[in-house]
């Protein structure tokens, strides 16, 4: 079995340009992820939403911001192993040399550093406290959105006041016929700038309304039963389709099971991006450190730092900064 210096477990943005970075500083890489296809929440989640926090980006698609990545990391050749689920890390001797065994449900791998790059974890959508037939999804109820033109000329009606409620509110108002999006409070946690957007945009706002019931005739969604939970008084909609961004459920006890130290639903890491776990680093919004910031920029310069404490870990005689990549002959 093939051993690899560093095997990054998620294939998002972090991972992907840890997967870059290792590739430069000349490891032996290995990328996991339970994702069919490479980018994380940017193609599995958004891939149509515009993403404006990258640096050298003004503003720039998720799936195209994951092309990119992708692009980016492939310049090392990195062995990717996607549609893969891991479900644990643990220390094994071989050939004299302590690595980490890297078990999947589908194949074991052998590294000698490991890179969590799990992004918010394995999370699901929040479904609705009502029964959704399953053959609904993706028809006329949404929890993300893979193609803006589904929408085009719609009636829609978002439910939700988080980021993506609120943005992909002020996106179809350009595009569907009508939106309108309710919320339980009168309070968003949406970005201000965001939140003030929508108000100005042609979004039928409802706060402290509820969705109660679904009517659908002959397989399509016809309207909308949503409720003032101060009042219980009921309105009926027209729509003909459902988003719903009411969060996610996250579920991360199997990286407690691994022995990792945690910090609620987040890893705990030092200065170094370095576990409790001897050779094994976390980057990305599944670290945890006082200096936290959760930024896509951010989770690259965590992955780079953490590659370069790897590099360290495998060889103590080695350089911790390799230099600038500007000083590099890249063949891109």
């Amino acid at each position: 079995m093939d051993v690899y210096d560093i095997t990054i477990i998620g294939g998002g943005p972090t991972g992907l340009f840890g997967s870059f970075y290792a590739g430069l500083r000349g490891l032996k890489t290995k990328v996991i992820d339970v994702l069919p296809e490479l980018g994380g929440q940017l193609t599995a989640l958004y891939p149509e939403k515009y993403v404006y926090d990258v640096a050298g980006h003004p503003k720039i698609l998720a799936k195209d911001l994951a092309k990119n990545l992708a692009t980016q990391a492939a310049i090392f050749k990195p062995a990717l192993c996607l549609g893969e689920k891991v479900s644990n890390i643990a220390q094994v001797e071989e050939g004299g040399e302590t690595l980490w065994k890297v078990q999947s449900d589908r194949d074991e791998h052998l590294s000698k550093t490991v890179l969590l790059a799990l992004g918010a974890g394995a999370c699901v959508p929040k479904r609705l406290d009502m029964e959704v037939p399953t053959d609904w999804e993706d028809k006329f109820i949404f929890y993300a959105v893979k193609s803006k033109e589904r929408f085009r000329d719609k009636d829609v009606l978002i439910i939700g006041g988080g980021d993506s409620a609120v943005d992909w509110a002020n996106e179809f108002s350009v595009l569907a016929n009508k939106v309108t999006l309710i919320h339980r409070r009168d309070q968003f946690r949406a970005v201000q700038s965001s939140v003030e957007e929508m108000k100005r945009n042609k979004v039928n706002i409802k706060t402290f309304y509820e969705l109660k019931d679904i009517k659908v005739e002959n397989g399509d969604v016809k309207e909308a039963i949503i409720f003032d939970n101060r009042t219980g008084k009921e309105e009926t909609l027209k729509v003909d389709a459902i988003l719903i961004n009411i969060g996610f459920v996250i579920n991360l006890d199997f990286l407690r099971e691994w022995g990792l130290s945690m910090d609620k639903n987040a890893i705990v890491v030092n200065e170094k991006m370095e576990t409790n776990l001897p050779g094994v680093y976390s980057a990305g919004d599944i670290a945890s450190h006082m200096a936290k910031l959760k930024l896509i920029a951010t989770g690259a310069a965590e992955a780079a730092t953490a590659v370069n404490f790897a590099v360290t870990f495998i060889n103590p005689q080695a350089k911790l900064y390799p230099g600038h990549s500007s000083n590099l002959n890249l063949s891109i």
